[in-house]
């Protein structure tokens, strides 16, 4: 007996709702609580496009987050009687391959009572045929009420937003940027430890980063948005395998130190990692229509010598960065990452389409 009979037998077809959460106390009632509700920031959401992180300051950051508190800490709380979707279309055009991203965008709009319309191969449209990007945004005015948009092209979010009367979210463009990921990075540490978000926090954290802030949209997004809570940071550590000659783009690194962060660079993980309460780190850099994998020598597996009490985050998809002999454990919250980029992305898309004062306690 062999196989999928072989499985069956061995009790593979049955299985438990609710697996062991292994991601520490990441209940976000306790975020909840800790930020009141202030929905004028969320209104000015309206209208807008999104297309990177810099547009996000502290105060509006604040309230994304207490409405994604909100809906993951009660899920059900606004499917009836009317969800705040209804009747709203979205496309989900990926023109670059994506997991979590697409479905985690597809989830958040169908949770919410919205319709979708989804473009996952860009030989499939008028591009293919060298229908211009304008003239695709020109289309998608008619035919949905939000864009979200992945491309391996920086500048496409750019060249559609100039045509669009509906709103674009750029989902990641090629080496340059991915703001959404970087608002569920930051929503997980805060749903870790809410006290980072006084104004002047008891504690301080120290982060590494490990990756490259010049290649890396998600590392790029998640700096930025981490110097808006700078005072909580007390240092922020590049870790990097020595073989770029340039960790940063232009201007990138005295942009965030003058907002506050305190930057320095090493190549030896080992030897951070004790001191760290909460290891970023990726490997993947897109580059045109493929991808490159850096920082090949610096991987982290159960045996690495992280802190205690360290969190490891990981945008996904992971290589051989991240061993799977950490999944078990508590420093274990990219499954809780990723999960709450659903909830991240339900309040974002709701704030968007004119629908937040279906979601406010206080209007």
């Amino acid at each position: 007996m062999v196989g999928a009979e072989k499985a069956i037998f061995d009790g593979a077809a049955t299985f438990e709702p609710a697996r062991p959460d292994v991601y520490g106390d990441a209940h976000p009632k306790d975020l909840l609580r800790a930020i009141t509700e202030e929905h004028e920031f969320l209104q000015a959401l309206s209208n807008s496009h999104i297309a990177s992180a810099a547009q996000f300051e502290r105060p509006l950051l604040m309230q994304l987050f207490r409405l994604a508190a909100k809906f993951e800490a009660n899920p059900e709380r606004f499917s009836v009687p009317i969800k705040p979707l209804a009747g709203k279309l979205l496309i989900s055009a990926f023109y670059e391959p994506s997991t979590r991203t697409r479905l985690s965008f597809e989830s958040a709009w169908h949770r919410l009572g919205g319709d979708i319309m989804s473009i996952t191969d860009r030989s499939t449209t008028g591009i293919a045929k060298g229908e211009s990007l304008s003239d695709v945004a020109e289309m998608f005015n008619n035919y949905g009420d939000c864009v979200v948009l992945r491309d391996s092209r920086e500048e496409s979010v750019m060249e559609m937003m100039d045509t669009l009367r509906i709103p674009i979210i750029n989902a990641g463009n090629g080496t340059d940027e991915h703001p959404t990921q970087a608002l569920a990075d930051l929503y997980t540490i805060m749903k870790w430890k809410p006290a980072l978000m006084a104004e002047e926090p008891t504690e301080k954290i120290r982060i590494g980063i490990v990756g490259v802030p010049r290649r890396m949209r998600t590392v790029r997004s998640f700096l930025t948005l981490l110097a808006r809570f700078a005072p909580m940071v007390e240092e922020v550590v590049v870790i990097h395998d020595g073989s770029d000659e340039e960790l940063y783009g232009p201007g990138q690194r005295e942009g965030l130190m003058r907002e506050g962060l305190n930057i320095r660079e090493s190549t030896v993980l080992n030897d951070e990692l004790p001191e760290l309460d909460v290891v970023y780190i990726n490997a993947i850099a897109w580059v045109e229509d493929s991808f490159e994998v850096m920082g090949k020598t610096l991987k982290l597996d159960a045996n690495s010598p992280l802190k205690p009490s360290a969190i490891v985050l990981h945008p996904l998809a992971r290589g051989e960065e991240l061993c799977r002999s950490l999944d078990s454990t508590p420093h274990n919250w990219y499954f809780a990452q990723a999960r709450g980029a659903v909830f991240m992305r339900m309040a974002l898309l709701t704030c968007m389409v004119q629908r937040t004062e279906m979601v406010m306690d206080i209007v």
